[in-house]
């Protein structure tokens, strides 16, 4: 076999997959796997579902492109409907998470530029962060090892350790735009931020004149029982990054703000080629169709509770490979003893998919229509994987 033409930046596991049908995915070669990865939080509604697989063929049939210089097709209901259902008063469609957190960032800083703070430039984040790889997003999420070899950090960042009010209090000024942080960090290893902490950030942002983005890109559109993670809490941001599950497959993404935060952003002071387009359009309001029918978000919630206790009693029973559960809805964390990435390659031979994570742990986030029956099977092979594991160590115990 020759080698592949792609970039080298992915440690792809070899598998690739020909179809899915709800929460499976089929490879190439027969085998079908329980998908509790959803492809990072995006396959919302699992695979080849009935109702976004006709919208997007019958969009496909009609128009793919015209250019954001004419009203989009599709994209003003679906811009009214997230409005209608979340804090905000105005949406930017974009193709991705980054590209969206790219417009917060931008929305958050004009508007300081606007109110005549031009200096009021900085965005501050939290230790632990993901929130994008363009050059802007991994200054954001200060992470060394995702800036390592681009260049100087983007000016403009500022990390504090998330939960710390008085490293924030301390590091907050006269050039801070704006706070951003995710409700739950996905990429950080399924740590939620604490209720009474989003509501200090609220009123710092109130006290200091600065906005509240909230990166909802991994957390949003029902994947923890709530349309927005951040409705737990009853904590408003001004800004929203929205991503994955909103196209439930489909690239798609947006950007949220009240009509205050927004202001800045007038003719001229943004753009995107593909964002907001036909199909992302069709297909966006196909995914709002499922998630915001009656009881959809309510049966999320229990199947999340279901899994969740049953993994808790994974854990109890596995000592020496798993620590604890994390984790809301069906975003949820196994925190790992042994290396995550052998925990979820085990899985993989048991045929399920899970995600690693930082701080060791294991995100299972299947599809939001999983079935009680499949949260079973799927506890079952993770049941296996974390015996096999076990059977592991002992065998290296014994041979030390």
């Amino acid at each position: 076999m020759s080698a592949s033409a792609l970039f080298g930046t992915y440690a792809r596991s070899g598998l690739e997959f020909d179809h899915g049908e709800g929460v499976w995915l089929v490879a190439s070669d027969g085998r079908r796997f329980l998908d509790c990865g959803s492809g990072i939080a995006v396959n919302a509604l699992g695979h080849s579902h009935p109702h976004l697989v006709e919208a997007l063929k019958a969009q496909a049939e009609k128009l793919w492109h015209t250019s954001n210089l004419h009203s989009p097709p599709g994209g003003n209901r679906l811009g009214s409907r997230l409005a209608e259902a979340t804090f905000a008063d105005r949406v930017f469609f974009t193709n991705s998470g980054a590209e969206a957190m790219e417009a917060a960032i931008k929305t958050a800083r004009r508007y300081q530029y606007d109110k005549g703070h031009p200096d009021r430039y900085h965005i501050v984040t939290f230790e632990g962060a993901f929130h994008g790889r363009t050059i802007a997003t991994i200054a954001a999420g200060g992470q060394a090892k995702y800036m390592e070899g681009f260049g100087p950090k983007a000016p403009g960042f500022d990390q504090v350790p998330a939960g710390d009010l008085e490293a924030l209090k301390e590091i907050v000024g006269p050039q801070t735009a704006a706070i951003a942080i995710e409700p739950i960090q996905g990429e950080g290893g399924i740590r939620e931020i604490p209720t009474e902490f989003l509501r200090q950030l609220r009123k710092l942002c109130d006290d200091e004149g600065i906005l509240l983005i909230f990166d909802e890109i991994q957390t949003g559109v029902g994947r923890t029982g709530k349309l927005f993670a951040h409705e737990w809490s009853g904590v408003m941001p001004d800004i929203m990054a929205v991503a994955k599950g909103i196209g439930g497959g489909f690239p798609m993404g947006a950007c949220l703000a009240t009509e205050e935060a927004s202001s800045g952003m007038v003719p001229g002071t943004h753009g995107t080629t593909f964002g907001g387009n036909p199909l992302a359009m069709a297909v966006g309001n196909a995914v709002l169709d499922v998630i915001l029918a009656d009881e959809f978000l309510d049966t999320v919630k229990s199947k999340g509770l279901n899994f969740k206790q049953k993994l808790a009693g994974l854990v109890d029973g596995h000592p020496d490979v798993l620590e604890e559960v994390r984790g809301s809805g069906l975003m949820l964390g196994l925190k790992c003893v042994v290396p995550a990435g052998d925990f979820v390659a085990m899985a993989r031979e048991q045929g399920l998919l899970a995600i690693p994570a930082g701080d060791n742990v294991v995100r299972i986030m299947p599809p939001l229509t999983i079935s009680d029956e499949e949260i079973a099977e799927a506890v079952k092979r993770l049941e296996a994987a974390a015996t096999s594991l076990e059977q592991t160590l002992k065998l290296e115990g014994a041979a030390e």
